[in-house]
């Protein structure tokens, strides 16, 4: 929506309206497929102006569309909110962001390297 935007706006492509109830997840459709680069993902965010204001995020955030995929993009939606939430055609509910892919050279060994924080788990670093 603007010039300094790093996602592209994904918008809503139903017929009539689609109800999300708090809790509820639904798939709705945004009516586009695209052909991603070799090399590169398609990244799927939820906007912050939906989640801080209605309680509106996707579920598997960030979705990954691989370059190899063709079919039409969908969204998983779910509404965290207290409120019903009408999804209309044409409302913007994701961003897609384009990344690029590394891919790692996976090495077996048969110890790792020794660092300060070791094996320390979640929260072992403090508040």
């Amino acid at each position: 929506m603007s010039e300094g935007a790093s996602g592209m706006d994904l918008y809503a492509a139903v017929d009539g309206e689609v109800v999300i109830h708090p809790g509820d997840i639904k798939l709705i459709p945004t009516g586009i497929s695209v052909v991603i680069p070799s090399g590169y993902e398609a990244q799927i965010r939820p906007r912050s102006g939906l989640a801080l204001k209605h309680g509106i995020t996707l579920v598997n955030s960030p979705g990954t569309i691989d370059s190899d995929y063709r079919g039409m993009i969908s969204l998983i939606v779910s509404n965290i909110s207290r409120e019903p939430y009408v999804v209309k055609r044409g409302v913007r509910l994701a961003q897609m962001i384009l990344q690029e892919v590394i891919r790692a050279e996976i090495t077996e060994v048969d110890e790792l390297t020794e660092t300060v924080r070791a094996d320390g788990g979640f929260g072992h670093t403090g508040v």
